[in-house]
């Protein structure tokens, strides 16, 4: 379903049925008292609004009463989200716990971006605030995870965390006193500041809208607070990013704006959804990544993690076997084997590992005779094929 309904949300709203939408994401007027303008990129069309009010009183009266009914029609297990700039955030959140209730307080999402210089004297802006509420303490949310940071200690992956009688975090011991090792490791629970770059001027997706949003932005929030056949609603739709995020995950979704420019723009973006990708999201920070290109190279198709700092162990895989950690370590290109195996039989001991790989890379040898038996170290002489055969066999990954 597609809906794009050209008029004010207030009296749109009116002729809504009560909880009947899923998920509300709007970017109301940011209150900056000036008319906003941008012209398209070959200059043929310029889209503005008026964003002036004659006090904070009345914009304040502005959003309560939008606020107040998109409350009546969102589910009980539905979620808003509200964007907003410095200029009006101290006022939203005060309405927001109003309308809401403080305790329906889920997040201050800070999306975090990187743009061109600031000619002005002060800090650069670089970042906007999306405040996210449910109706009921019973909504709906997906945790996404992220891969572990680059200065994480290898024993926070490793090794199960739980909180003590005080409350604090510290390593889970059995009866014994001894380290309980971590199930599957999933990464780290999303957080509340979101690295998202802005649309550059020369992206695809760039319609000209003084205010369009980044569709990965949008994405995101659709991802975490709703599921796929669910009914998403932007009562100020502008450019339409938010409906064509939702078409594109399979959501049902409904526009609406005072604007005829921002309606036509709507449906023309609808009937031809172009989405920018992103290289810093795909590729990540390189900043403390000290792993080889080797080990990405090696280990593309298996789920694992990189290890940095650590000189025994190039990465760990996911899954446990016998309730310890499975390392991996890639032999050096000037290292003997016997020092690849003496190097990650230390980490073996310490980490407590039962079952670790070492991917052979070259046949230097030492000048003496060592012992390189280990039981618990399988030495791959071929690359990332022959250790997912391996794996495949002792039914260590799926």
């Amino acid at each position: 379903m597609e809906k794009v309904i050209q008029g004010d949300c207030l009296n749109i709203l009116s002729t809504f049925e009560s909880e009947s939408i899923d998920l509300i994401y709007l970017d109301p007027p940011f209150f900056t008292n000036r008319v906003q303008k941008l012209k398209t990129r070959d200059g043929s069309k310029e889209f503005s609004y008026d964003d002036i009010w004659k006090n904070h009183e009345e914009y304040a009266k502005f959003l309560f009463d939008r606020l107040t009914e998109l409350k009546r029609v969102l589910k009980s297990n539905g979620s808003i989200f509200v964007h907003c700039d410095k200029n009006s955030t101290h006022i939203v959140k005060a309405l927001l716990d109003n309308i809401f209730g403080l305790k329906q307080f889920q997040s201050e999402i800070i999306w975090y971006y990187k743009r061109w210089s600031n000619s002005k004297k002060g800090l650069l802006p670089s970042h906007q605030t999306i405040y996210f509420y449910s109706k009921t303490k019973d909504f709906k949310f997906k945790t996404i995870y992220n891969d572990y940071s680059e200065t994480t200690n290898i024993d926070q992956i490793l090794q199960k965390r739980v909180r003590n009688k005080d409350g604090k975090t510290v390593y889970a011991k059995d009866k014994n006193g001894n380290i309980i090792n971590s199930d599957i490791k999933k990464g780290v629970p999303l957080n509340d500041v979101w690295e998202i770059p802005y649309l550059n001027p020369k992206a695809k997706e760039r319609v000209g809208y003084p205010t369009q949003k980044p569709i990965l932005l949008l994405e995101r929030i659709i991802d975490i607070a709703s599921d796929e056949g669910d009914v998403i609603l932007d009562p100020f739709c502008g450019s339409g990013t938010t409906l064509i995020a939702g078409k594109l995950n399979n959501r049902d979704v409904i526009g609406i704006d005072k604007s005829e420019e921002a309606i036509k723009l709507t449906k023309s973006r609808l009937n031809n959804p172009i989405k920018s990708e992103s290289n810093l999201l795909k590729k990540g920070k390189k900043t403390y990544q000290n792993v080889s290109d080797l080990v990405e190279k090696l280990l593309h198709d298996i789920d694992y993690v990189p290890v940095q700092r650590n000189s025994g162990i190039d990465a760990i895989l996911k899954k446990t076997y016998q309730d310890g950690p499975i390392l991996v370590r890639i032999q050096k290109e000037n290292e003997t084997i016997e020092e690849a195996i003496k190097s990650l039989a230390k980490a073996v001991i310490t980490k407590n590992s039962k079952k670790s790989f070492l991917i052979r890379t070259n046949d230097i040898k030492s000048l003496f005779e060592l012992d390189t038996k280990n039981s618990k170290i399988e030495i791959i002489n071929s690359p990332s094929y022959g250790l997912k055969r391996v794996l495949n066999h002792a039914n260590l990954i799926s």
